[in-house]
């Protein structure tokens, strides 16, 4: 059973805050969120981080002006997660917007692989590109951009990956986690680092005159498709992130986001006046993913482009029915797993790694995250790749950095890892088929030397008890308002409560009227039908109903256990 730990925070910073008159609850809650003055809070565009700060964006930004003004022939060479389609389609909007003749080519998972290998540099060359962009993806590509050299073809990377142990010769690097970076955020996404270059330039042609005599482009109509790529991604929410999320969930809301975006929530049947970070992150972001994961991104990446929306809606329902084909998929592929580990505990080890050849290779990351959160270890899933390798996506704990782990793993053992790279969450690996025992031992030993038993005992954090007075419609509100994700979590609350009624609803949920401190409360669990008994110890947040024009709170039950006698 998890254990419920109740948020530290520093009281001063919960003091500083309601002094500047937030109320005391969310005072609390942020300053357990390392806010410890008001003005973090405070989402507006001009807070950004200034592009100046970022290494090589003023260079990569004069470079970007020259070409467009010489008209040389620009491609992105995109990655094929939303993260990628998001930062492909800000660089193609972006960069046309500015006059640039530019195009992209998205590398099909399966033939090619990940990032900028010499593979899909040839097949670049087929279009007799000038100069290659790299979105999401280039840090690592040492041999590609090698190729590219070696074609005529010069090569600008955009990433923010980490780096190994040598940087790609390229004609310049922007990416915030690059040695000697200095800028404040190290979280930004790929699509952010992108948007970041895309100010720079801006800036460049504004200081060579490009707009004495005509408008300059907006790139605020951008921030959807960095709001997206952003949550999607499930890099860390700083303050300058939060910020970005916040400035195009604004826009998605006040109906000028872009035809993709409102397309793929519209196929969900949610609306956009309503999107928050969790659409961002549960209900778009998996259906553009899906078409990297199954087929091809550039389906992703046109329903992005588009500006028409018949146009747009006809590929959301092909990524609608995609991402249906992915749940179907991932969910043998979970059955499969869970029958492997129904002959060893799980428990007894510190990691998971796992291989089943009938696993497809495009939903492998997410069995991965499946297994990590079912049973709190890192876990890398793995499916045969068709050049007889196996391709393996992992994901982590808290605890243990997962490419670090890799890379001190590829140290020891230097001919297990054919190549890997990744995040302290996710990484990727690859590997020849007949070294998995070796590696799963390998992978155990390093994840044994890097854990604590304690680190393997699954956790749910909580802002604590609610005061009866903070169970209010408008703290809800509040709450909804705010940007919530990786690295800054939406608050959840705890208490006992009497469970006075419960029935299912649609099937698969637990509506309940649950009663404490003489006040009843409506609540929902949502997918679980399993009956409680009359009194819980519940994991909550709090929910807005919306039912017949009438708006009410509601509690959202997200983990209970019988109450204590």
């Amino acid at each position: 059973m998890p254990q419920i730990v109740t948020r530290s925070y520093l009281q001063h910073a919960a003091q500083t805050l309601a002094e500047a008159g937030i109320p005391p609850v969310l005072a609390r809650i942020y300053a357990a969120r390392g806010i410890h003055d008001q003005t973090q809070l405070q989402a507006e565009a001009s807070r950004l981080l200034p592009f100046r700060q970022l290494k090589n964006a003023q260079q990569m930004a004069s470079l970007l002006a020259d070409a467009i003004a010489q008209n040389k022939k620009l491609l992105v060479v995109a990655d094929y997660d939303a993260d990628g389609a998001t930062a492909c389609a800000v660089a193609l909007r972006g960069l046309r917007a500015f006059g640039a003749h530019v195009d992209f080519i998205v590398p099909n998972r399966f033939e090619y692989g990940y990032g900028l290998t010499p593979e899909i540099v040839h097949l670049a060359a087929q279009s007799k590109p000038d100069i290659l962009i790299t979105v999401d993806n280039g840090i690592a590509s040492v041999d590609g951009v090698a190729e590219a050299n070696r074609l005529g073809m010069q090569v600008l990377v955009t990433d923010h990956h980490l780096p190994g142990d040598a940087l790609p010769d390229a004609l310049c690097i922007v990416n915030p986690n690059q040695p000697g970076c200095d800028f404040p955020s190290k979280n930004l996404a790929g699509v952010g680092v992108m948007f970041y270059v895309l100010l720079a330039l801006r800036a460049e042609l504004r200081t060579r005159g490009a707009y004495a005599a005509a408008p300059e482009p907006n790139l605020a109509t951008l921030l959807d498709l960095v709001a997206l790529g952003t949550v999607a991604d499930v890099v860390k929410l700083d303050d300058n992130n939060r910020i970005l999320v916040h400035q195009g969930l604004q826009r998605i809301r006040a109906g000028r986001g872009c035809a993709g975006i409102n397309a793929l929530l519209q196929i969900a049947r949610k609306s956009p006046a309503q999107a928050s970070s969790f659409e961002m992150g549960f209900i778009v972001g998996p259906r553009l993913n899906a078409a990297g994961r199954l087929e091809d991104m550039s389906l992703g990446i046109r329903c992005l482009l588009t500006e028409n929306a018949e146009e747009a809606a006809q590929l959301a329902a092909q990524l609608d029915e995609l991402n249906r084909e992915r749940r179907s998929i991932e969910g043998e592929m979970q059955e499969a797993a869970l029958a492997v580990l129904e002959h060893a505990d799980p428990a007894d080890n510190f990691s998971l790694a796992l291989f089943d050849e009938s696993w497809h290779q495009g939903v492998i990351g997410i069995l991965a995250s499946r297994l990590k959160d079912k049973f709190h270890r890192p876990v890398i899933a793995f499916a045969r790749a068709s050049n007889g390798e196996l391709k393996g996506s992992g994901r982590s704990i808290a605890g243990l950095h997962l490419r670090d782990a890799l890379d001190l793993l590829s140290k020891r053992h230097p001919h297990l890892l054919q190549k890997f790279g990744g995040h302290a969450m996710a990484a990727g690996v690859s590997i020849r088929a007949q070294h998995f025992g070796e590696f799963q031992a390998a992978f155990e030993a390093v994840a044994q030397e890097l854990l604590s038993p304690a680190d393997l005992t699954q956790t749910i954090a909580t802002d604590g008890a609610l005061d009866r007075a903070d169970f209010s419609l408008e703290l809800a509100q509040a709450l909804e308002r705010q940007v919530w994700g990786q690295g800054f979590p939406q608050p959840l609350f705890e208490g006992d409560f009497s469970v006075q009624s419960q029935r299912i609803v649609g099937e698969k949920h637990l509506k309940l009227k649950l009663t404490a401190a003489h006040a009843a409360f409506d609540a929902i669990h949502f997918f679980s039908t399993e009956p409680m008994p009359a009194s819980i110890h519940a994991v909550y947040s709090l929910g807005i109903n919306e039912y017949n024009g009438s708006v009410s709170l509601q509690l959202i039950v997200r983990h209970w256990q019988a109450a204590e006698a």
